[in-house]
């Protein structure tokens, strides 16, 4: 789940903080740090910008990143068509840059497994890095591309054009195995509301503030709403001609 991100005055302590320069980011600790780096760093070996490289701890504890220029989407308005298809571009291009690494392990690539525009750095509106790396992990390449389904194609109540925006997705990552996706989405969905509910329920400061601001109930009805339009979306995704966009549509397709 996206996290809140904190300026100099915010005293919550997930916050994210920028040095007075503007060169690095420094955000808390978390257990998968070690991993975190050797991802981090072998996408920076093999000539990916796509993501910031991990240095380890400052003097307060905290890890210290790379600070990328940009700016992140935080508003939950349809996007445009082409923000879509570059981060599906995107995440092909780190996933095939883990398959078959140690890194994978016995999985098919590493996932990022928190893909949302709110971790999505853009210039001039298009994307070009993702950040907030510390839940990646081996996984599918469905997992990643499921969760972009969710979080780039709005889906949900008053999602607008949802089959022709997972389409886009899957064409523009070029997936070929698509029966998978929509039930992922779900799954995603699901793992996510009872993910915040136990962490919540646990003390985790977080997972607290997201429940108390209502996103709990938002994942539901997102969930509902993909269960109750499973049969049109992958429709759209099994169909050989891409879905006409749709009339009316405020983003720039």
């Amino acid at each position: 789940m996206s996290g809140v991100r904190g300026g100099a005055g915010d005293r919550r302590p997930w916050s994210v903080e920028f040095d007075s320069h503007g060169r690095s980011v420094h955000r808390p600790d978390h257990p998968a740090r070690e991993f975190e780096r050797a991802l981090l760093d072998h996408l920076h070996d093999r000539g990916w910008r796509g993501a910031p490289r991990q240095y380890g701890h400052d003097h307060r504890g905290r890890l210290v990143y790379d600070f990328l220029p940009g700016r992140a989407v935080h508003h939950r308005d349809p996007l445009p068509r082409h923000y879509i298809a570059r981060a599906a571009r995107l995440t092909r291009e780190f996933h095939d840059l883990t398959a078959g690494t140690a890194l994978a392990g016995d999985q098919e690539v590493v996932c990022h497994n928190d893909l949302d525009p709110r971790n999505t750095i853009d210039l001039d509106g298009v994307p070009y890095a993702f950040v907030d790396w510390e839940l990646a992990a081996p996984g599918r390449r469905v997992h990643d591309v499921a969760h972009l389904c969710w979080q780039f194609a709005r889906l949900g109540p008053g999602a607008v054009g949802a089959g022709a925006r997972i389409r886009l997705v899957c064409d523009s990552y070029g997936l070929a195995e698509r029966g998978d996706v929509v039930e992922t989405v779900l799954w995603w969905q699901d793992r996510c509301r009872r993910g915040i509910l136990d962490l919540a329920a646990k003390g985790d400061a977080k997972m607290r503030h997201f429940r108390d601001q209502g996103v709990v109930e938002e994942v539901r009805e997102a969930r509902e709403w993909t269960a109750g339009h499973r049969a049109e979306l992958e429709a759209a995704l099994a169909s050989e001609a891409p879905p006409p966009h749709p009339p009316g549509d405020p983003a720039a397709w």
